[in-house]
């Protein structure tokens, strides 16, 4: 991680859970990392527990919806005006709704298409046009991606869910290949979990918490710092490796293998 001391990360969905374990990490590694989300003032926390610890990297806060394209545009203008520009995009922010094909509502549809398809697609395409700019050949997106992307599970409260991280495993392939074709180095890793243990089931079943807490209490889960180890992994690669694909499940889990 050495090569990445001082260089600027963009961290999305950094207020809590996976985002925010994977911003403290790459500061942990003296990294510059701008942290985005709509509760900004949970990442100002995480800043001064940063700066408490003495890490020798920097987490900046940054207030963005990520589901309004000019806010997007906005933050990655600030980020260059303030900070030059970015070299790491992390695109972890996603959300899921209990909404089946059969009978969900079109409005939860289509919040989780705007933040886990197209505000991961305008965050990527920001952050290679900051690099192209800069002359960056060396740069890294990554994409928190989910074991959904990968197998549809018998379960109708997921199945819009799942198409979505379909399409990041769609997307990040795609990009690959452009990246390919644009003869440049730049890197483009999906990692995708499996359960682990965050508010993210407690935002799904928020009319039910009780079936959350079950969640996470059939199985040892995944912790968010496991996944924040999995985005270091990919980054501390040799440049000459490609790290394509992590797909990470908790061990007493036998849902995806």
């Amino acid at each position: 991680m050495n090569c990445w001391k001082g260089r600027v990360a963009l961290v999305t969905g950094a207020s809590v859970g996976i985002g925010a374990a994977v911003a403290k990490s790459l500061v942990q590694h003296g990294m510059k990392v701008v942290g985005c989300a709509r509760n900004v003032k949970q990442i100002e926390n995480l800043a001064a527990e940063c700066v408490r610890s003495g890490f020798s990297g920097t987490l900046i806060p940054y207030e963005c919806d990520l589901t309004v394209e000019d806010e997007i545009l906005s933050m990655f203008t600030w980020i260059k005006d303030q900070h030059i520009g970015v070299d790491v995009c992390i695109n972890n922010a996603g959300l899921a709704h209990p909404e089946p094909l059969l009978t969900g509502k079109t409005t939860g549809w289509r919040s989780m298409i705007n933040l886990n398809v197209l505000a991961l697609s305008v965050c990527t395409r920001e952050a290679y046009q900051s690099m192209k700019e800069r002359k960056v050949d060396d740069g890294h997106i990554i994409n928190i991606n989910s074991v959904c992307g990968h197998r549809v599970i018998n379960n109708a409260d997921g199945h819009f869910y799942t198409a979505t991280k379909y399409a990041v495993t769609a997307l990040t392939e795609a990009l690959r290949q452009e990246l390919r074709e644009a003869k440049t180095h730049i890197r483009a890793t999906s990692i995708s979990p499996g359960l682990v243990e965050t508010e993210f089931a407690y935002r799904f079943f928020s009319e039910k918490p009780e079936i959350a807490v079950a969640t996470y209490k059939r199985i040892k889960c995944l912790e968010a710092d496991d996944i924040a180890n999995a985005v270091v992994y990919a980054l501390s690669a040799p440049p000459h490796v490609q790290v394509g694909e992590i797909l990470i499940n908790p061990v007493e889990d036998s849902i995806i293998t």
